[in-house]
């Protein structure tokens, strides 16, 4: 039940038929490879897509990118849809996959390919058909990666703007944020610098909020125990000084996104050691939050890396890694 005090503060929520949680199930249950981790999700007009990397264990070289589809109520057989191989034969292992399904074009698949996270570079397969079939792997060109583990945010003018971030740099070997934009799906790329130095808040993995009064907003990862904030009010072009919010964080990643009623809602770990619990929050302003669900709660398991999206039926989807051994996904309806 939605709590009276609650309520108060988001009265909208009297809409919602009650409870919240509508759905949760396995998408990925048993397959042949033991391990999957950093799942990514979107709507096509085909119905859903979700994807994630699987193998034996991440960063080992059989990690490849793998996907399914939402036909009707059950999700298809997983299959592989990108992996490192090279044209010699060498193999690396894949990162990262990033869904992003733009209002034209066709649907986005983002990764990463490399033996870690400094040494990866970005590619990018396209589908004209909800996720069904995949173009070619396109390598993106050097120094721009795509959307790091979160999916893009697309400007009133069709441009995405893309959240990304350096696990290393030869300046200082610090997390630090930044943002790359295309105006033609990925064909070309401009960036920001890099955002902040990453010595007293090292942060990585952003995601987007649009603010009431139009300005962007970044939350996400660091190693200070919180998660960061950074602001915009020109749609990405520069940013304001990096700070903390009083969520906390174990150093693990969050995914957000804006309502369409203007309210913002975050997907992470309300912890400051270990990925257990995993919640829900939501706020007016995208600085003060409120926890409105709590998906898992097991002290020593791992309940990490989500992905958040909201559907045109105004329904939340949210997919994350449960323990390590399957993809879980989750559906919310707030009465939007």
């Amino acid at each position: 039940m939605v709590l009276k005090s609650f309520v108060l503060l988001f009265p909208w929520l009297l809409l919602a038929s009650e409870p919240l949680l509508k759905e949760s199930e396995f998408i990925y249950n048993q397959g042949s490879y033991p391990s999957v981790h950093a799942s990514t999700i979107a709507e096509t007009s085909t119905g859903l897509v979700a994807a994630w990397f699987g193998g034996t264990a991440e960063k080992n070289k059989d990690v490849g990118i793998w996907c399914s589809r939402r036909v009707g109520k059950k999700w298809t057989e997983s299959r592989e849809v990108a992996n490192g191989v090279q044209k010699d034969g060498t193999r690396y292992p894949t990162w990262n996959p990033v869904l992003f399904q733009p209002k034209k074009g066709p649907l986005l698949l983002f990764y990463k390919v490399g033996p870690s996270p400094r040494e990866w570079w970005g590619e990018l397969k396209t589908s004209i058909d909800g996720g069904e079939n995949w173009s070619k792997a396109r390598r993106l060109p050097q120094g721009i990666y795509g959307p790091i583990k979160n999916k893009p945010f697309e400007l009133s003018n069709g441009d995405l703007l893309c959240p990304t971030s350096f696990e290393s740099n030869e300046q200082h070997g610090k997390w630090s944020i930044y943002f790359e934009k295309t105006s033609d799906y990925g064909q070309t790329w401009t960036r920001t610098p890099l955002l902040h130095d990453g010595l007293q808040i090292s942060a990585i993995q952003p995601s987007l909020l649009k603010m009431k009064d139009g300005s962007l907003r970044a939350i996400g990862r660091t190693r200070q125990g919180k998660v960061f904030k950074i602001d915009s009010t020109n749609d990405g072009e520069t940013w304001g000084p990096i700070s903390l919010l009083e969520l906390p964080n174990p150093n693990a990643g969050t995914d957000a996104l804006t309502l369409t009623n203007g309210y913002h809602l975050i997907v992470y770990n309300h912890s400051s050691r270990g990925r257990s619990p995993l919640n829900v929050a939501i706020s007016e302003d995208g600085e003060h939050w409120e926890k409105l669900l709590e998906l898992e709660n097991e002290p020593g398991k791992e309940f990490s890396y989500p992905a958040v999206i909201q559907a045109s039926d105004g329904r939340i989807h949210i997919t994350y890694t449960w323990q390590r051994t399957k993809i879980k996904h989750i559906v919310l309806d707030l009465g939007l």
